[in-house]
């Protein structure tokens, strides 16, 4: 009996040997993993930045799934051929139709080594190396808002979760029983509602607030919803203030709104997932004033940090109420206890398992160092100024308010005809074309196309090609 079960178990291991490459068979097929990598951001300059989806079927993989196995090569052509091509190309720098930030390279070798040693990063005594990282992260992220040290984060997936995540840390801490009115403006991001539906607070009194004419939340209007309610004996619970909304780029007045929020005894969260980290640079820093004030911040190193898809984080001022709403254990990983590194990640989010997301900032700071990451926030503000500029000269164009981070929303006004169908038109134009991504929107029933500029590849011959392409769309509708 022993010997059979013994044979078996050498007959399985022999089965499942090709999950335990040797060393050579390691290095060579990693070697062509990194090939391929650097081959892709050799071609990225003069990529196109959107490519038709029917690419996904230029090659068929026939059974997708097999018992035994492909050539790395070949698996590897079918990347490049069928993943990495069709679609929006983020990475390229003429990419400014959303907001991510390109994924510098040192990110991609930051999740290489983290996936290498499957760091189990949730709780400290499993890894006390990767969670003093990720704490050692979110305390720089909480400095960079100008946070007390009593502060806390943790580091999500994204700004959806990041704010999910806020969104609890409130509810625990100031609407436990329900009841509490919502505040936020017309241009709050869909995550928002969604967050709020999950936590249990989809049914709770909101208030959409009016916005100035740089589409901002009106203070004026705040207090007045605010007094409102306290008048009719509902509790105001929960302002959501925007750094950098999606449409605009624009940053509510977070001073003002803090200090009615203190007054009315309201959770003020600041959903800075596109622009609260420009806080990184002087002139971000003077802009989001008043962020540092904010019971919680939602932030998106992905976006103004120029990290890969998968990098977000939350941060509440006053640390104990994110441990006490997510803190939890259970008796088999209780006597392993904590270590000076800091709380464990597991106690500060929603998230038991997870991955070590934190070397994929850490490592581009520690090689690049925080001065890159600055001058290149500032030139994406300067670019987008530059980008406005440029099209207030040009005849017949509506560039839009100034731009308050990186985001322009521009028209173009046709001497005739429907101007909203014009600019759809336009916006259709250019993506089909493919030099140059960007996306359109309607603001107050008015269609705008974006311009969002925050590729860290992205500089001024990029930018010029970008207003080449739209005048050159305006003349092939025209003609």
């Amino acid at each position: 009996m022993i010997d059979q079960l013994r044979a078996e178990i050498a007959r399985l291991r022999e089965a499942a040997a090709p999950l335990e490459p040797d060393a050579a068979t390691r290095r060579a097929i990693g070697g062509q993993a990194l090939d391929h990598a650097l081959a892709y951001w050799d071609q990225v300059e003069e990529a196109s930045s959107n490519r038709p989806w029917s690419e996904v079927f230029s090659q068929r993989l026939d059974p997708e799934f097999t018992e035994q196995g492909r050539d790395p090569a070949s698996v590897l052509d079918y990347v490049g051929t069928c993943i990495d091509n069709p679609g929006f190309a983020t990475t390229s720098p003429r990419f400014m139709a959303y907001i991510p930030g390109g994924g510098v390279p040192y990110s991609a070798f930051g999740d290489l080594l983290a996936a290498t040693s499957n760091k189990y990063s949730g709780f400290a005594s499993a890894s006390p190396g990767a969670v003093r990282i990720e704490n050692a992260c979110a305390a720089w992220l909480a400095s960079v808002i100008g946070y007390p040290a009593d502060s806390a984060g943790t580091l999500t997936s994204g700004g959806s979760i990041a704010n999910l995540t806020a969104v609890v840390a409130a509810r625990e801490a100031r609407d436990p029983d329900s009841g509490g009115a919502v505040y936020v403006t017309r241009f709050a991001h869909y995550c928002v509602d969604k967050a709020l539906h999950i936590a249990g607070r989809g049914r709770s009194p909101k208030r959409v607030i009016d916005t100035d004419e740089d589409y901002r939340m009106s203070v004026e209007a705040l207090q007045g919803a605010l007094e409102e309610d306290r008048r009719s004996g509902v509790r105001p619970w929960l302002v959501i203030a925007s750094a950098g909304t999606v449409d605009t780029g624009a940053i509510d007045p977070l001073p003002e709104i803090a200090d009615l929020c203190r007054r009315y005894g309201a959770w003020l969260h600041v959903d800075g997932a596109y622009g609260g980290l420009f806080a990184l640079c002087d002139e971000g820093r003077e802009r989001l004033r008043g962020i540092e004030q904010a019971d919680s911040v939602a932030l998106d190193p992905h976006k103004a940090l120029f990290l890969p898809y998968g990098t977000g984080a939350a941060l509440v001022r006053d640390g104990k109420l994110l441990q006490q709403a997510f803190s939890a254990s259970a008796d088999y990983i209780r006597p392993l206890g904590e270590s000076e590194v800091g709380p464990s990640p597991a106690d500060l989010s929603p998230e038991l398992t997870r991955h070590f997301r934190a070397l994929r900032l850490w490592l581009p700071l520690q090689i690049a160092g925080i001065a890159a990451f600055r001058a290149a926030q500032s030139e994406k503000l300067a670019l987008a100024r530059y980008f406005h500029a440029r099209l207030s000269e040009i005849d017949g164009f509506d560039p839009g308010p100034e731009p308050q981070l990186s985001v322009v929303a521009f028209r173009y006004l046709p001497k005739s005809g429907d101007a909203d169908a014009f600019n759809e038109r336009l916006m259709q134009h250019i993506q089909q074309e493919g030099r140059v991504m960007m996306s359109g929107t309607r603001i107050d029933g008015t269609y705008r196309l974006r311009c969002a500029i925050l590729c860290f590849r992205t500089h001024l011959e990029h930018v010029d090609d970008a207003v080449g392409a739209v005048v050159r769309g305006v003349e092939a509708l025209r003609g």
